[in-house]
């Protein structure tokens, strides 16, 4: 090895990057299907998402997503990412469910509704539990795009 510190530098980045987050886009998330299931609970029919590989391959794993802060509670209770601003969003019937994205941030953000933001966290996949979105990200953090 003729340059050891060009060896140690190229080893640091490596590792690095290894366990950097994985910065995906809403395409990601439309790789989703959804089929009506019945809800005992309810006793109501709901769309239930089937999740594709691609999207599988993510869950569990740190990503990071831009798009639009929603405050959905009002109370700083719920929050979402959503793609689409609150206007025309999942809840006013604009979208699908696979276009927003339940946020359990660390801390509470300081982010109003409609900012564009780029939310860090840890993936899960919800195909069961009707009280919450189907894409949630556990841990996260966020930041406001300029």
């Amino acid at each position: 090895m003729r340059n050891p510190l060009f060896f140690l530098l190229f080893v640091l980045l490596c590792g690095q990057s290894l366990s950097a987050q994985v910065e995906l886009t809403w395409k990601e998330f439309a790789d989703v299907n959804f089929e009506p299931v019945y809800n005992k609970k309810y006793d109501v029919h709901f769309l239930m998402p089937k999740f594709g590989e691609k999207i599988q391959s993510y869950r569990g794993k740190q990503i990071s997503i831009k798009g639009y802060f929603l405050d959905i509670s009002g109370s700083g209770d719920v929050f979402l990412v959503s793609q689409n601003p609150m206007a025309s969003c999942f809840f006013c019937g604009a979208a699908g469910p696979e276009t927003i994205i339940e946020v359990n941030f660390k801390e509470t953000p300081p982010f109003k509704t409609d900012q564009i933001v780029e939310v860090m966290g840890i993936l899960e996949l919800n195909a069961n539990n009707v009280d919450h979105c189907n894409y949630i990200l556990k841990k996260a953090t966020g930041r406001l795009v300029n």
